[in-house]
């Protein structure tokens, strides 16, 4: 982070966690796509419709609209910050995701241990282009399997194809591959 600059609570500041001494740079900073806003969007509108609807109500049942209102409301802020506090980043070496309001989580995998992405697009999906990607990885217990709502799918898979390509772990792979063999004496 640059210096004398203060991060802000509302937002993740990915760039934080890169391990620039070592060449790390991001590729890819993934956003939840916007389907995910619709429900806290419309939770927060319905929260202040009952706010308004208790000014219009007035007399001694105002409360009884109000604090439901501003409740559902704050719910709905709630969710909206959560989702617009998530990402998801693909750098040259590997992938983490940064989560949280209160806490803050982080989630990484190194290219190294990708074995496999899939990649799942539910009916809305293919209409509104967003899908699922998971990751099969040598570790048993991984922090890091599913990402959700990832605008762009198949266009993500591929940037992260290209990232494990370029960086040569497919090939080194396979070659450590061909040499167990050997030893094997197969």
């Amino acid at each position: 982070m640059a210096r004398g600059k203060r991060p802000s609570l509302f937002a993740p500041h990915v760039e934080q966690y890169l391990l620039k001494d070592e060449g790390e740079f991001i590729v890819d900073e993934i956003v939840k796509h916007w389907v995910c806003m619709i429900v806290p969007v419309l939770t927060t509108l319905g929260g202040i419709g009952l706010i308004v609807l208790s000014g219009l109500v007035g007399g001694y049942f105002w409360p009884v609209l109000l604090i439901p209102g501003l409740v559902v409301a704050f719910i709905g802020l709630w969710k909206y910050h959560f989702w617009s506090m998530y990402r998801f980043v693909v750098t040259n070496t590997r992938v983490y995701r940064v989560s949280g309001i209160v806490t803050r989580d982080v989630a990484t995998m190194p290219l190294t241990r990708i074995l496999d992405i899939s990649v799942r697009t539910p009916f809305f999906g293919m209409i509104l282009n967003y899908g699922t990607l998971t990751f099969e990885s040598a570790a048993a217990g991984q922090g890091l399997r599913e990402i959700t709502y990832v605008p762009s799918p198949a266009e993500r898979d591929l940037t992260i194809q290209r990232v494990i390509q370029r960086a040569g772990l497919r090939a080194m792979a396979h070659r450590h591959g061909h040499e167990d063999e050997e030893d094997d004496g197969t």
